[in-house]
């Protein structure tokens, strides 16, 4: 039997959302094991003099506990 468990987390890049979603992904695999999904919740982009500067994810993250 399998028992998961969801955390959020929050990140950023100046590249794209997607670029945001992988930095995320690939922090957390370093101190949790089992990742099996991603679900962007919410993206928005920080604006400065009329230019995208950040891109910002906030993101489910889905792992199954050993």
């Amino acid at each position: 039997m399998s028992v998961l468990k969801v955390i959020e987390v929050l990140s950023n890049s100046e590249i794209s959302w997607e670029d945001a979603t992988r930095k995320a992904v690939a922090k957390a695999s370093k101190t949790l094991n089992n990742i099996k999904s991603a679900y962007v919740k919410d993206h928005s982009a920080e604006v400065v003099d009329g230019k995208v500067t950040e891109f910002r994810v906030t993101l489910k993250l889905t792992f199954e506990l050993d």
